[in-house]
């Protein structure tokens, strides 16, 4: 099995999540007697808060450069909005970056989708680092809320989401513009935030739901059992 390097802590939520679930997967091939080598650096989530771009471009690379340096194999990034580092970090390191758009985009095209809805903080819905790798790999068109809907999307995640916080007001919300999307088109909508699919389940609705972390932590075990 091949050893892959997570980068964690944003949040620390999701990072749990993304652990086990890899584990678990990998498990259904190898049984539960073993378990593949991961190596994990946890970051302190307020260096994405600032929201400094050179300081985040910084930060990804020097603990990638250091994963790489310690035997990884790829590189995860336990988190939809540090992908924003991807373009910076992938050409200076040796080993592949798995992208969570590309889990995203190929589930999107088995399920014979070219219209997504994206929810999640205002980076990750905004800036092209998830919509633009859709449209130019995949050619998924992508929409997002608008107006206030987007400054609320983004207080949602971050103020409450990231920091283990899951209430019936955010619920209520996310359902509501999960319609909207849908309303304007989308065949399907990204849980664009690792926190999303702790609180919005498939079960209640009948749009497809893209949850990114599953279909990430999916792409970093097919890479550890040598499957990719």
């Amino acid at each position: 099995m091949k050893t892959i390097g997570l980068i964690g802590g944003t949040s620390w939520h999701s990072t749990i999540v993304y652990y086990r679930r890899i584990n678990e997967m990998v498990g259904e091939t190898i049984g539960t007697r073993g378990n593949p080598e991961m190596l994990i650096h946890s970051i302190n989530i307020e260096i994405m808060r600032a929201q400094q771009v050179d300081e985040i471009n910084n930060k990804y690379l020097e603990v990638s450069q250091e994963l790489q340096d310690s035997g990884a194999k790829a590189i995860v990034i336990c988190a939809n909005t540090p992908h924003m580092a991807y373009d910076f970090v992938q050409p200076k390191i040796d080993i592949p970056i798995l992208h969570i758009a590309e889990a995203t985009g190929k589930e999107a095209l088995r399920l014979g989708v070219s219209k997504v809805g994206l929810l999640g903080n205002k980076p990750t819905m905004t800036k092209g680092f998830i919509p633009e790798y859709l449209k130019n790999k995949f050619g998924i068109e992508t929409i997002i809320p608008q107006g206030k809907a987007l400054d609320k999307s983004h207080l949602f995640v971050s103020g409450e989401l990231t920091q283990g916080k899951f209430t019936s007001e955010a619920l209520q919300f996310f359902l509501e513009q999960i319609e909207q999307l849908k309303a304007k088109g989308a065949q399907a909508v990204v849980l664009g935030c690792t926190e999303l699919p702790i609180l919005i389940s498939q079960d209640s609705l009948d749009i497809p739901l893209l949850a990114t972390t599953e279909l990430h932590a999916r792409m970093a075990a097919d890479f550890i059992l040598g499957n990719s």
